[in-house]
């Protein structure tokens, strides 16, 4: 008696505690859907949200003023997963500010030396962006230079994705502050790559993307 005791100790607990994790790990790798089929800029631009992850913002006329907000999400997510394959920056800015993102750009390569091919640019007029800023459905305004420190997580479906706990709904994350990208956007980010790396293995064509 005491030796199949043993011997469903030893086969029977490994696969209870394998189940027990299992599901925390199916739990803990959705990161919730806020807002559905966001706007895409396929229709009005090069670029689009459809079959990328996408970090989107909207810096808004005064870039110079955002530096240290590039330089946070440059260096705190942008560097860490750049190298994902689906991964991808876009921010998307009023007509008339190219060269002055183009200079943003310039100076935090002078600054980190890190290959800014996947944060892409998008100039379009002031009726598309605000029509696509509001297609997120967030609590967030634009300001009056038509941007904001806040940046979006969007899904390869161009659904909105974040937080939807008992803290409250968390749509985007401040780039301005550190504690927020380290704290909670990196976590979720790693959240929604996890979640696609899942679903390719479970589609048969996983590929050791990062």
């Amino acid at each position: 008696m005491r030796k199949y005791f043993v011997l469903t100790i030893l086969f029977v607990l490994p696969l209870v505690v394998y189940l027990f994790f299992a599901s925390g790990i199916n739990h803990f790798a959705k990161l919730p859907v806020l807002t559905k089929n966001i706007k895409d800029i396929s229709d009005i631009s090069t670029e689009s949200l459809k079959d990328k992850i996408t970090i989107l913002g909207f810096f808004g006329k005064n870039i110079e003023e955002r530096y240290g907000d590039a330089g946070n999400l440059n260096q705190e997510i942008y560097k860490r997963f750049n190298e994902f394959k689906d991964f991808q920056f876009l921010m998307i800015q009023p007509k008339g500010t190219e060269d002055l993102f183009k200079e943003l750009l310039q100076e935090m390569n002078r600054l980190t030396e890190t290959n800014f091919q996947n944060w892409k640019f998008v100039s379009l007029s002031d009726e598309d962006l605000i029509s696509v800023f509001n297609s997120l459905e967030t609590d967030i305004n634009l300001d009056s230079n038509l941007g904001t420190s806040y940046v979006f997580i969007v899904d390869r479906n161009g659904n909105l994705r974040g937080r939807d706990d008992k803290e409250g709904v968390k749509f985007g994350y401040d780039s301005r502050f550190v504690a927020d990208i380290n704290n909670n956007m990196v976590d979720d980010v790693k959240v929604i790559l996890a979640e696609y790396r899942m679903a390719l293995k479970k589609n048969n064509i996983y590929k050791d993307e990062l």
